[in-house]
């Protein structure tokens, strides 16, 4: 595939670029195939400088720009900025279809209207009585036995 992209030239932190129309599987900044124009970030502005109808000859043939390279070609008015539309993700359904819930329409209904039921019986109890702590009868405290102790056989 044939691409528009960028090719660094200058020095160490001192970059200089170049727009070119290269093979994608071509180095960075190895061999292309036309030079379409050059790119200085370092002045304030930055100096642009692009052959149009090149670039508009690539595209036309099926060269697709890199996105820096279409961001550069667009700020210059030489593609239009086309906006990216997403697909929206598919809407997922809150509660799953009666064919994926276990059981039968009868018993879900059965066991929703049992937890209901429940919940008001548990609550109506907790509104008419209010906790007490159980009274205890005073009397000789059992003594535990041990679990490992055989337990005693009555006598005959």
């Amino acid at each position: 595939m044939v691409k528009i992209r960028l090719k660094r030239m200058g020095a160490k932190k001192r970059p200089f670029y170049r727009l070119v129309v290269a093979d994608s599987r071509s180095p960075r900044d190895g061999r292309f195939i036309e030079l379409l124009g050059f790119y200085d970030p370092l002045p304030n502005p930055a100096t642009v400088q692009i052959d149009a109808d090149k670039v508009r000859e690539w595209m036309r043939k099926g060269a697709r720009p890199s996105d820096a390279a279409r961001a550069l070609l667009v700020e210059q008015g030489i593609l239009a900025k086309v906006p990216r539309t997403f697909k929206p993700a598919p809407e997922q359904q809150a509660t799953p279809s009666a064919s994926e819930m276990p059981g039968s329409a009868e018993e879900v209904e059965a066991a929703e209207d049992a937890a209901a039921r429940g919940a008001s019986e548990h609550a109506a109890e907790t509104e008419a009585e209010p906790e007490q702590e159980p009274e205890t009868e005073p009397g000789p405290a059992s003594e535990p036995t041990a679990p490992d102790a055989p337990e005693a056989e009555p006598a005959p």
